[in-house]
């Protein structure tokens, strides 16, 4: 299929625009949990409060609601880092999540997702991740981690550039999705998108697919954040904005660091599924999504 992408020349003077309007309007550099996000889900389910020098938020769910909050501004190229703390003990049916999202029409909609499905007590934590692309998703890469994510805080990294959307767990990248629109898969490029976190109950899928459900006695189930901070994409010296980086350009070049870390975290077994090598239930060798049989990009 023809790659589907809306910034055309019609549209790309349209998207310099927006980037450049944000950049002069905001900066580069830190938000701040507290001014820069509003609580759109059950804001007496939420608190703020200071967690050593930090302003941090809890995000509370029991059995009639959970919670959640979502960005004031929007973004088009930008790593967002959020220190996360789950829920403690038996999370079993719970969701925790940090994800971007555009507001167009939901049917060309684009989606970054960190999904953290709780598990029994002694169980280890599933990250889920997915992208959404113009509409189109089911790109799933699931991950165990390496340490207990309900202990104490640690940082989670979107890094969104007209290159690729890599994935980072405590500064270690685990997932990098290439953008590889000029072999037709569509690539979030032209959308800004809002950042979102929540905590809600899926106990009718989250949890070993459902077959473990929440136990509500434990409730109010509590997760923690902190340190949000967002830094826009930064274009070389010369180049209006990051949308316009010639495509040579080696600035958003993955390095030596975040492919050993990709290639550990395989080699370590923290990839529990990826949608590409799903080859039992889900594709076979000609139905894989193109991007699953492409190079990596440098």
């Amino acid at each position: 299929m023809a790659s589907p992408l809306p910034c055309r020349p019609k549209l790309r003077l349209l998207c310099v625009g927006v980037a450049l309007a944000f950049l002069l309007a905001v900066g580069v550099g830190r938000a701040d949990i507290y001014k820069d996000i509003q609580i759109i889900w059950s804001a007496d389910h939420t608190y703020y409060f200071m967690d050593g020098d930090s302003e941090a938020l809890a995000l509370s769910l029991d059995f009639n609601r959970g919670s959640a909050f979502k960005s004031n501004d929007m973004y088009l190229f930008a790593r967002i880092d959020l220190d996360i703390k789950l829920v403690e003990g038996n999370s079993a049916g719970t969701v925790c999540t940090v994800y971007t999202i555009s507001e167009g029409p939901w049917d060309i909609h684009d989606e970054i997702d960190l999904e953290f499905l709780g598990n029994s007590t002694g169980e280890p934590y599933t990250l889920h991740t997915n992208v959404f692309a113009y509409g189109v998703g089911g790109r799933e890469q699931q991950f165990k981690l390496w340490f207990d994510p309900s202990a104490e805080y640690h940082t989670y990294s979107i890094v969104w550039n007209p290159r690729r959307i890599t994935i980072e767990v405590d500064g270690v990248t685990i997932r990098s999705f290439d953008n590889n629109e000029d072999q037709g898969v569509p690539f979030p490029s032209w959308q800004q998108q809002r950042v979102y976190g929540s905590l809600w109950n899926a106990d009718d899928w989250a949890t070993q697919g459902g077959r473990v459900k929440t136990d509500w006695s434990l409730a109010p189930f509590v997760s923690y954040y902190r340190n949000y901070n967002i830094t826009y994409c930064r274009p070389s010296p010369g180049v209006s904005w990051c949308g316009a980086e010639p495509a040579g350009s080696p600035l958003f070049n993955l390095s030596p660091k975040a492919r050993a870390d990709l290639q550990w975290v395989r080699n370590m077994g923290y990839v529990i599924y990826d949608y590409c090598t799903d080859m039992s239930n889900r594709y076979t060798a000609t139905s894989r999504p193109k991007e699953c049989s492409l190079p990596p990009r440098p």
